[in-house]
């Protein structure tokens, strides 16, 4: 299932330039990927996107 995760990483990247748009694959995407792989991408994300996108990030996963 690892590569769903990295799919949902490149869509994540694809749209980043949009917040509504990246809000919505991010929750999107965290239907597809395992509890496991939540972590992962949280960390994933804040590393790429913390700058940008923190507030969705924080808002999708609920921190």
């Amino acid at each position: 299932m690892k590569q769903m995760l990295g799919f949902v990483q490149q869509v994540l990247t694809k749209v980043s330039f949009d917040k509504e748009l990246f809000r919505k694959e991010l929750q999107k995407g965290l239907k597809w990927i395992s509890p496991g792989e939540r972590t992962l991408l949280l960390t994933w994300c804040l590393a790429n996107f913390g700058n940008s996108h923190q507030d969705v990030i924080k808002e999708v996963f609920r921190l």
